[in-house]
């Protein structure tokens, strides 16, 4: 054999090894695009919404370069990753400045865990405008959930609407996109069930504090898409009878929150938040904004069977379907009925004595006078918690999930770090600790320690919490050692929540609500780990990667 052609083979053996770093492309520009029917101009990732799905390695070192094509600065943040500061992808945090017009930015880093996570602009609406895309990373070593194929389910909500417009109609009427308003017929049908005082108190109270229980979503009107595919052009995926499929699902939405169920199947949860879980089998879950969860199905009969994501003020659906072969479509299930938010929603009891008025502001506190005795049971309960689950069905809740393996931090907290999520409904104002993010100091920690976050939510709304650069455990009622991570964490309305941090990343960190015109209108702010003497932080830049040919995926790729 020739050197040369020694040379050659050589040089094609380490293109194809999975040691080598793998390198990826990304072009963002605004074209026009026709989902729905309707052509209009959004913004595509390589042509497409959402972008590429991107299938790395543990382990590997990463490089993507990143076009801008638009006329406006734009950004890359990498969900849910543990990875240097300076590559997270907030502009202006950790020096990083944006990626201005014709320009091309390049992103390095280690990858440093394994699961399913997603990416998206940290960029105005651009998110809401089609910029997202779905990651899943292979472990380094033995997968220890088995499955013979798996797919990527990634919902999204599309609006025809340009998305720069819709925080101003919000500004102008926070119930603008809330086309579901009670009628004089469903006060009759509450007559009937709870009796005239309870439903004429209930009436009032809400009257007087200018709010409306069926503000379930703040945006309505949306296309639910599965794989940016509406329920009409039907994603598929193709399964054998008796396979054991992994369903990698992602909510990439901007705001809209899903009951997720597969009628006929049973769901078994083996991750979240790209962390592997002890599995949990199902019927369905509650799937917040940014939230990722991996489940494994065992489809036995050759027949369609539907993934049915509804959204929670039941506006619709996003469909898909897993058949045998493509054409096939399962029959979509009937849509469940609209819960009302309650009095329990805004954090109230029935003495009323333990209410926190904070957070509300632009209500008319007078309503808080009335006797609340009169209230049926009923208001007392949580209506954004009511998911309409059949009787016997189980519902995926957070105490449900346990570590797989063991944490390695099981220190207690050394602290409390209180976080409070209030907001002015009438003016689209949400706050964190009651200040906007330009007006907000950051939460100072310091490098190592451990700290409980405890969540306060004075509002009627969930908010779904994502940290940048650390994960954090629930505090869920498992051992320590059993506390499941997540990178996002939904706290209910009018309720509480905590989360334990161990502070091990060094940087800023943006810390926000992932729906999307919550973080625009104020709720977010950063968390500041302190950079200690250069000896006491892992060194953990990513040698220079040298460009290579893009790696095929090292997982079934569908």
């Amino acid at each position: 054999m020739k050197a040369s052609l020694k040379i050659v083979l050589l040089s094609l053996a380490l293109l194809a090894s999975p040691a080598w770093a793998g390198t990826y492309h990304l072009d963002i520009a605004r074209e026009t695009v026709n989902i729905t029917g309707r052509p209009v101009s959004k913004i595509t990732l390589n042509g497409g919404i959402p972008g590429p799905t991107l299938r790395f390695t543990e382990g590997e070192d990463v490089t993507i370069t990143v076009t801008n094509h638009l006329d406006e600065d734009t950004s890359v943040h990498w969900h849910g990753f543990i990875i240097p500061p300076a590559m997270d992808g907030v502009p202006g945090l950790n020096g990083f400045p944006g990626i201005k017009p014709g320009e091309t930015f390049t992103y390095r880093f280690p990858v440093r865990q394994s699961g399913t996570y997603w990416y998206h602009a940290h960029s105005m609406s651009q998110e809401q405008e089609g910029h997202y895309g779905s990651i899943v990373i292979t472990p380094k070593g033995k997968d220890p959930v088995k499955a013979d194929r798996d797919y990527v389910v990634l919902l999204s909500d599309f609006t025809e609407e340009n998305a720069e417009a819709i925080l101003p109609n919000l500004k102008m009427d926070s119930s603008y996109y809330n086309y579901y308003q009670r009628t004089i017929g469903d006060f009759f049908d509450d007559v009937e069930k709870m009796g005239f005082k309870a439903a004429w108190q209930d009436r009032k109270v809400w009257g007087e504090m200018r709010m409306s229980p069926t503000d379930l979503a703040d945006v309505s009107g949306y296309t639910f898409l599965v794989n940016g595919k509406t329920p009409e052009q039907n994603w598929t995926g193709i399964f054998k009878p008796g396979e054991r499929v992994r369903l990698c699902f992602i909510n990439a939405s901007a705001m809209s929150f899903y009951d997720v169920r597969i009628p006929g199947l049973k769901m078994t949860v083996v991750q979240a938040d790209g962390q592997n879980v002890e599995p949990v089998k199902i019927d369905e879950f509650r799937f917040g904004i940014a939230e990722t969860y991996d489940v494994i199905v065992e489809p036995k009969e050759a027949k369609a069977y539907t993934i049915a994501a509804e959204s929670i003020d039941r506006t619709g659906f996003a469909l898909a379907t897993l058949a045998p072969r493509d054409g096939m479509r399962g029959e979509a299930p009937e849509p469940r009925p609209r819960t009302l938010l309650t009095m329990a929603d805004m954090g109230m009891s029935h003495d009323m004595g333990n209410m926190n008025m904070s957070g509300m502001e632009g209500m008319d506190h007078g309503a808080m006078g009335h006797d609340m005795s009169a209230m049926s049971a009923d208001t007392m309960k949580s209506g954004w918690a009511d998911a309409g689950t059949p009787s016997g069905h189980k519902a995926l809740d957070y105490k449900d999930l346990r570590y797989f393996g063991t944490q390695k931090d099981t220190r207690g907290p050394e602290r409390e770090v209180l976080v409070t999520l209030g907001g002015n409904m009438e003016r689209f104002i949400w706050t964190i600790n009651g200040k906007k993010f330009e007006e907000t100091s950051p939460i100072q920690l310091k490098y190592g320690e451990r700290v409980r976050l405890k969540f306060v939510n004075e509002t009627m709304m969930p908010h779904p919490m994502h940290l940048h650069g650390m994960f954090v455990q629930l505090e869920n009622g498992q051992p320590a050692g059993k506390l499941p991570n997540k990178h996002t964490v939904i706290v209910p309305p009018g309720g509480s929540y905590s989360v334990l941090l161990t502070a091990d990343e060094a940087g800023e960190w943006a810390f926000h609500c992932h729906l999307l015109y919550h973080m625009m209108a104020g709720m977010m702010t950063k968390v500041v780990v302190a950079k200690l003497d250069a000896a006491d932080i892992p060194d953990r830049t990513p040698p220079v990667a040298t460009p290579m040919k893009m790696e095929e995926g090292h997982r079934h790729a569908h």
